[in-house]
């Protein structure tokens, strides 16, 4: 099924309301949501609008955690996935998003980056 983010051509009952008179436009089209989980690492690169490339990471198993008080990046293996303040089914779900506490050698990190769309996986260090 493609995605769209056109306006739709039925009213509330189902009755088609408007004619299609542009067709389909590139600009208009969307794609799933990439739900990035705990695993090896794959990604996979998308073509963008203006020829350009999205970096889309399907799964992760390593983050670079940036720690506050030494002012140094490491880059950690994830251990576990703790909290995401989204919804606890991610959790149960093992998918990574922007908010989410995940266990790692060095303690606690919180994901600063946004992975399904960044394609690289960013935290904070929390304890």
């Amino acid at each position: 099924m493609a995605f769209t983010h056109g306006r739709s051509r039925r009213s509330t009952s189902g009755a088609y309301i408007r004619k299609n008179l542009k067709g389909s436009r590139h600009f208009a089209s969307g794609r799933n949501p990439t739900f990035t989980k705990f695993g090896p690492r794959k990604i996979k690169q998308d073509r963008q609008k203006g020829g350009g490339t999205k970096t889309r990471l399907l799964m992760a198993d390593i983050v670079n955690v940036s720690d506050a008080k030494t002012k140094k990046t490491f880059k950690v293996k994830i251990t576990g996935i703790l909290e995401n303040p989204a919804s606890s089914n991610l959790v149960r779900r093992n998918i990574l998003t922007k908010g989410t506490v995940v266990q790692t050698e060095k303690g606690k990190a919180r994901i600063t980056s946004r992975p399904g769309q960044e394609g690289t996986v960013s935290g904070v260090l929390l304890s």
